[in-house]
């Protein structure tokens, strides 16, 4: 039969793997929570061997780690390791060899992404070290709730990579978990005191007979408070549930760092992409930092956006790129879709200059881009969304390269008279998520009812978002989710994402195709004839469809890059007033993305959703994607975060170790832990312990030197009272009662007494908390004689062992 501390234990391995069920939805393979939850199960069984020998509990939990050692080497770096399982240095390099692989794979992989050696490393080891914290904290330690922390971490870690937030069902699997733990403890707890609340003629703890029926009242039976605990912890998971029900709906949103896409990111597909991932990060950046540098043949460069990527799905909770092939870079790029010789076009050559330290995968380009000649490189190019992606590690640090494109300046006539584009691209670019609110559509049909062809709608549509109703406003939160637009409909109020986003599911709601593209305004003009462009230049706007046309920009965010002529030419009042075919531009709100690309994202994972075009990927400069690269990821984010709370909390150790053993001393009226309680408390207030003297001398200084008033000081007399009789009355007496109350008392008078500063020193960092490193020490030393006692034990054993 299972012991209590056992049922723990083997609850312990359950809770970790029950956690690690969130990390699921991460991958497309569940093979390494079968592998992680063997492991685990290994390493709990060395754990209750050790405490079953017994070990000591420091010595329980290197075990632990020795055997966890030697099974990731056994599953991992068998070829390395001396006998297939022994580590050495071959085993550990090929340990940091994988988890860089892994980290690599993390940043390049979209969501799921595929089980390869080294992020199966990452996750069968943090999930294997999360139990190991877990087993010690709960059984080793015999303390369950603090174990509730690496759980939750582990949890946070697959909620924050799965962007919105994780499922549901694996919350509920891993909160159930943590309450079984709970529940697994408190019955360990309540065995240790036998039938405490049993009922009559039970035995109490004391022994006396009968004395169970004072605590459960004559018929309770032992497993009352289990039953309680499982009705208390029921009720608290189901408020979790169902309380975030009634509140109001959030959505993960456009900045949701969701990785899209359902494939491995093997083959030769592009998977979905979300390249504006934590997009707010750099809006309120201070300094605008140089990208790009171009030279251009256009007459007029307003509208030579710089294109970089677009994206035609919309699932309700993000837009994102679809799944395309890619091709070798052409000499000569295809004519872009839907464009006819009878559309006046102007051909447009750009010398563009990209800075070192602007280093990302998508190479920006005017649209519809022609030609692209590069200097070396290696580069792929996406068809349809007619973008050119750097492949196995190429970025756009330093590139120097010319385009070749064409300035399309269709007519208002020509866009009025578009037949019908093909049923097929109808059907691809109109489609919205069941989940979209209804406002979206009625709004749109309100704003055009007076429209009687697609074009006079999407003029419509960009007349009514720059006709003064809206402001722009970095400081609002971000999103493209259903809700996230419907709240942009309501308050009125967004950047550019919002605007481009919004238009472009209104616009598919009438019929209309449409899409997203993300890339740069046309920069800055420079005395010597160039333009630059910087972070805050980021921008997003909705390309809609027109047949004989193509795909054609609109502008519907105020203040923000420029409306095209042609959007202007339906009648005289076409264009507000207040929002000028070429507003004034607001350095102070431009958007840019934050997350970096990695520089060894290959084309084919090029649009994973952690691979962000917007932002360099090299050391330098602000900005939130900058300092994620800096740090290394998530691997440093974990370490800054654990670096921080170290600098946080020990600072605040002598505080709340003194806490805790005040708390312990005074919790049973012992007479004698009161009174070092009392000499503690006054050496944290600057009174020196003597031990020479009596306690009633002791006292009296005390008294004296803390300036206690009349009632501290009879209750500094009553303690020394109660210890006299314990220590030299030849029967004492019974311990007085309110020991406590009064070591509190004598504490508050002290403290009143006491100056600014002394209060301060006693309160952060105690005299007496030397007692700590005093405790540290003696427990060191006896360690040290242990060790050297079972060495000589073991010398004697081999010298007399014959030869």
């Amino acid at each position: 039969m299972i012991s209590g501390r056992g049922r723990l234990a083997v609850c312990a391995a359950a809770a970790s793997v029950m956690a690690a069920c969130s990390m699921l939805p991460l991958t497309d393979s569940s093979a390494w929570l079968l592998q992680a939850a063997l492991l685990v199960t290994l390493q709990s069984s060395v754990g209750a061997l050790a405490r079953r020998v017994p070990l000591a509990r420091p010595l329980t939990i290197l075990a632990q780690a020795a055997a966890s050692l030697l099974l990731l080497t056994l599953m991992f770096a068998r070829q390395q390791a001396y006998v297939g399982i022994l580590p050495g240095p071959g085993v550990f390099r090929h340990f940091g060899a994988l988890l860089t692989a892994g980290v690599q794979d993390v940043s390049q992989f979209a969501i799921p992404a595929p089980v390869t050696s080294g992020i199966r490393l990452l996750l069968v080891g943090g999930v294997l070290l999360i139990a190991l914290a877990v087993d010690a904290l709960a059984v080793t330690y015999g303390s369950a709730a603090p174990a509730g922390l690496p759980l939750l971490a582990l949890y946070s870690i697959a909620a924050g990579l799965a962007g919105g937030g994780s499922r549901w069902l694996w919350f509920v699997i891993a909160a159930a978990g943590y309450l079984l733990l709970l529940l697994a403890e408190g019955r360990d707890r309540l065995s240790r005191w036998g039938r405490v609340f049993g009922g009559p003629g039970g035995v109490s703890p004391s022994g006396y007979a009968g004395g169970t029926a004072a605590f459960s009242g004559g018929g309770a039976s032992a497993l009352a408070p289990v039953r309680t605990g499982r009705r208390i912890g029921a009720m608290a998971l189901g408020i979790a549930l169902i309380a975030p029900a009634a509140l109001p709906s959030l959505s993960g949103g456009l900045l949701a760092a969701t990785g899209a896409g359902n494939g491995s990111g093997r083959g030769g597909s592009i998977l979905a992409v979300n390249p504006l991932v934590a997009l707010t990060d750099n809006l309120n950046q201070p300094d605008n930092r140089e990208v790009l540098t171009y030279r251009t043949t256009a007459a007029n460069n307003s509208d030579l956006y710089l294109r970089i990527v677009s994206l035609d799905e919309f699932n309700g909770e993000q837009w994102q790129s679809s799944k395309r092939s890619l091709t070798a870079l052409p000499s000569q790029l295809p004519t872009a879709q839907g464009l006819t010789a009878a559309v006046k076009t102007e051909q447009v050559n750009t010398s563009v200059v990209a800075a070192r330290d602007y280093g990302q995968l998508w190479l920006p380009l005017p649209y519809p881009a022609t030609r692209v000649d590069l200097s070396g490189g290696r580069w792929r190019y996406e068809p349809i969304g007619r973008t050119v992606i750097g492949d196995r590690g190429q970025t756009t640090s330093g590139a120097v390269y010319q385009v070749s494109s064409l300035q399309v300046e269709p007519t208002a006539a020509q866009l009025a008279a578009a037949p019908a584009a093909s049923a097929n691209l109808v059907r691809e670019y109109t489609q919205v998520p069941d989940s979209l609110p209804d406002v979206v559509a009625t709004t749109a049909q309100n704003v055009t009812k007076n429209a009687t062809n697609d074009y006079e709608k999407a003029v419509a549509l960009q007349r009514w978002f720059t006709n003064g109703q809206f402001s722009y406003s970095t400081s609002v939160s971000s999103g493209t989710g259903v809700d996230a637009i419907a709240k942009f409909l309501k308050n009125k109020e967004g950047f550019c994402v919002h605007f481009a986003f919004t238009m472009a599911a209104m616009a598919r709601t009438l019929g209309i195709p449409a899409r997203v593209a993300v890339g740069f305004t046309p920069g800055t003009a420079q005395a010597n004839g160039t333009y630059t462009v910087g972070l805050k230049d980021a921008h997003a706007w909705p390309e809609l469809y027109f047949e004989g046309i193509g795909w054609t920009r609109f502008e519907p965010t105020p203040t923000r890059g420029s409306q095209p002529e042609y959007t202007q030419e339906t009648s005289s009042s076409s264009t507000d007033p207040a929002t000028p075919d070429t507003p004034a531009r607001n350095d102070t709100a431009a958007p840019s993305a934050s997350a970096s690309a990695s520089s060894t994202c290959t084309a084919k994972q090029a649009q994973q959703g952690d691979c962000d075009p917007l932002t360099p990927s090299s050391s330098g400069g602000a900005g939130g994607g900058r300092l994620w690269s800096a740090v290394g990821g998530l691997p440093g984010v974990l370490l800054l975060l654990l670096g921080g709370a170290l600098v946080v909390f020990l600072p605040l150790l002598p505080m709340l170790w003194r806490q805790r053993i005040r708390a312990r001393r005074l919790r049973h009226s012992d007479v004698l832990a009161a009174w070092q309680e009392l000499v503690d408390t006054a050496w944290d207030y600057g009174i020196l312990p003597d031990e020479s003297e009596t306690p009633r001398r002791a006292v009296a200084r005390l008294i004296r030197a803390g300036g206690l008033d009349d009632t501290s000081s009879a209750a500094a007399g009553r303690i020394a009272s109660a210890v006299e009789q314990t220590l030299y009355a030849p029967e004492p007496r019974h311990p007085a009662s309110g020991l406590a109350s009064d070591v509190h008392r004598i504490r508050l008078g002290l403290h009143d007494a006491a100056d600014r500063v002394t209060r301060f020193r006693a309160t952060l960092a105690p005299r007496s908390a030397v007692r700590l490193a005093w405790a540290f020490s003696l427990r060191r030393a006896a360690i040290t004689a242990s060790w050297a006692a079972g060495i000589r034990r073991a010398g004697s054993v081999l010298r007399r062992r014959p030869a």
